[in-house]
């Protein structure tokens, strides 16, 4: 399976999440090594790029990511 091109240099997981440990493991399980395309992060990257991913998103906003990028 793929990986998400984003997770090497993803700031919520090389920053944010370095104090929540086994949630990162687990964020990173589901989406990162796995269905990246459903990640909020990945959504907001691939529509409208990286100065665009609130460092503050979770992968599990989708939601969230629909409505930055509908009002961008």
């Amino acid at each position: 399976m793929a990986h998400c091109e984003c997770l090497e240099n993803c700031i919520f997981f090389n920053n944010k999440m370095k104090n929540m440990p086994l949630q990162s493991e687990l964020f990173k399980s589901k989406y990162c090594k796995g269905e990246f395309e459903k990640c909020a992060r990945y959504m907001v990257f691939k529509a409208l790029g990286s100065e665009h991913v609130p460092e503050n998103l979770f992968p599990i906003q989708q939601e969230k990511a629909k409505k930055i990028i509908a009002d961008a």
